[in-house]
């Protein structure tokens, strides 16, 4: 009798676990919370699960991301892998995608990216030339000659086009969004909000986590 109960419970037991692993599969749906990329994106490293931001400095949703984005990131496993993407919608926003690409390149991304956001959108200052960003990275410990160099380069023309077919294959609609492993678009639009968009990239790399082993 007592085997006999203790089955009863045990099966008790099981039955909440279930409906929670239910209800969690169902909680984000394809096509209504995220999209699926009909083709998957070439990543970084494919050894980890990349998220990969597309961003423009120019955009005021994407400064008032960061505040939201960063701390996230740090709360990331060692498994996630994050990248950036620039959106690059026409000509004169090449000029945002070489300013990003040169602090990465340069490893002063710490100290610019953010200066430039916040130079654009709190404090109002006019940042639509090379000659406007030179300051950004004189004041992270980069000489301007060096700057102009690397802003410049061939390898910088290279990284811009290839932001610009990341974006393609993306199927980038607006800024911010978040691609997750090449396979998933996840937008605040679909997501509902910014706190939507982390939730429903939490559930993506849990799912690309669980199909890897």
């Amino acid at each position: 009798m007592l085997r006999r109960v203790s089955s009863y419970l045990f099966l008790l037991f099981l039955i909440p676990v279930s409906l929670g692993c239910a209800a969690e599969d169902s909680a984000f749906k394809a096509g209504v919370d995220y999209e699926v990329l009909p083709q998957a994106v070439r990543t970084a490293n494919s050894s980890k699960i990349e998220v990969n931001e597309v961003f423009a400095y120019t955009c005021g949703h994407c400064f008032n991301f960061e505040a939201v984005l960063e701390p996230w990131f740090e709360t990331l496993a060692a498994d996630v892998d994050v990248q950036r993407t620039p959106a690059v919608w026409q000509p004169s926003m090449e000029l945002y995608a070489r300013a990003y690409y040169s602090a990465s390149m340069l490893k002063v991304l710490d100290k610019v990216h953010m200066a430039i956001f916040e130079a654009i959108h709190v404090k109002r200052e006019a940042v639509r030339s090379e000659q406007d960003l030179v300051k950004f990275f004189v004041a992270a410990g980069v000489s301007a000659e060096k700057f102009s160099q690397v802003f410049n380069s061939f390898g910088m023309s290279s990284m811009v086009n290839q932001a610009k077919a990341r974006m393609r294959g993306y199927r980038t609609q607006g800024t911010p969004e978040m691609v997750v492993n090449g396979k998933y678009r996840v937008s605040s639009r679909m997501s509902g909000g910014f706190e939507g968009m982390i939730k429903v990239a939490n559930y993506l790399i849990a799912k690309e986590r669980a199909s890897a082993n």
